[in-house]
């Protein structure tokens, strides 16, 4: 798919969910969430949500039972540290719930209602606190039990993205192309960061501050205080979350560029570096190696010089990060045969799963 398909096929799916959000009618169409432990791997998919023992890639449970109108899921699920699992639905209810990873198993009794939009981003667990991004544009606040504690902190612009933060501040994008920092304690956002282009992805924190991705085609570094600068500048625009790791911040363009910067030289590590499609997902840093995905539904292995180790055709296309669990790469590719699969580090495929129908 050429670049001007992949920039309508990514507006059409904003445009879903703005209307979605409006007319109180579910989205349905779109690609998955997808989280894991060294146990199992969790997909948000559609009507349901499902747990996958990650050894055999056989179904542990689904949730709900049966299809509801009331859920439908694609946000990716968050583990918290007392042992929930959170997720927001964009179904008619815009329900927020906490399951048992375990079992499945709603852990409270009464899902959140309280926003007005659809729940597309994972929520932030910050000292036994819940951040919740919604997309009508408020930030809101619960603790463990599902019961607001604060009023929602309106933002402007809809959220898509999983707040970030450095343990004590917050690190907010909107697709209304700003950054917000936020005090959770006193709940006061300063004054919003202009990143010149919508940010569906979230920030990633590195020392001193936050790197962040957006549709102005750059990457931003912003420090706690609001100082920001261009650490980057790719070819097209930059949808997923930019990669951390060590001194290294790896990322893909909307033209299928794939970029390894060093952050102590400002020097690309790669040169042109181009698999066969627009790159959507974040990259995976496991090991050795780099894990990348591609629009035209090829998933990549490579090297830390930026060689190809191996890759593979998975149909379909693939929008959501892969995730680690124990020794094994999850990739859920979007609208192929199965809807998740499992690899080792040299390639070989261990599993793949497809809910029954």
């Amino acid at each position: 798919m050429n670049r001007k398909k992949i920039f309508i096929v990514l507006l059409l799916a904003l445009a879903a969910l703005t209307l979605s959000a409006c007319s109180g009618q579910p989205l349905t169409n779109n690609w998955p969430g997808l989280a894991a432990n060294a146990e199992y791997a969790y997909l948000s998919t559609g009507s349901f949500i499902y747990a996958v023992d990650a050894s055999t890639g056989k179904e542990v449970w689904k949730y709900p039972a049966e299809p509801e109108a009331a859920y439908l899921f694609y946000a990716t699920p968050v583990f918290t540290e007392d042992g929930q699992l959170l997720i927001g639905s964009v179904g008619t209810t815009h329900a927020f719930i906490s399951l048992d990873p375990a079992t499945g198993k709603e852990n409270w009794s009464e899902p959140f209602l309280g926003a007005k939009g659809t729940w597309v981003a994972s929520p932030l667990v910050l000292n036994e606190t819940i951040y919740a991004p919604n997309t009508d544009g408020f930030l809101y606040i619960l603790d463990l039990n599902g019961k607001q504690v604060a009023d929602p902190i309106e933002l402007g612009g809809a959220l898509w993205s999983a707040p970030a933060t450095d343990g004590e501040l917050l690190y907010v994008t909107s697709l209304d192309h700003h950054l917000h920092i936020i005090n959770p304690v006193s709940g006061e956002a300063g004054e919003p960061i202009d990143l010149g282009g919508a940010s569906p992805g979230s920030p990633i924190m590195g020392e001193g501050g936050a790197y962040i991705g957006s549709f102005a085609s750059t990457v931003e570094f912003v420090t706690s205080n609001g100082n920001h600068e261009v650490v980057a500048t790719a070819s097209n625009w930059i949808w997923g979350t930019p990669t951390l790791d060590n001194n290294t911040l790896y990322f893909g363009d909307l033209s299928g560029n794939l970029y390894s910067l060093d952050l102590a030289s400002g020097a690309q590590n790669w040169g042109e570096l181009k698999p066969d499609g627009p790159v959507v997902a974040s990259l995976l840093v496991a090991g050795d190696q780099i894990y990348a995905g591609s629009e035209e539904g090829t998933f990549i292995a490579l090297d830390r010089d930026g060689k190809i180790v191996w890759e593979k055709e998975l149909g379909g296309k693939i929008y959501t990060p892969s995730v680690l669990s124990g020794d094994l790469i999850l990739v859920a590719p979007y609208q192929a045969e199965f809807a998740l699969a499992a690899y080792d580090a040299e390639g070989k495929q261990a599993w793949t799963f497809t809910p029954e129908k």
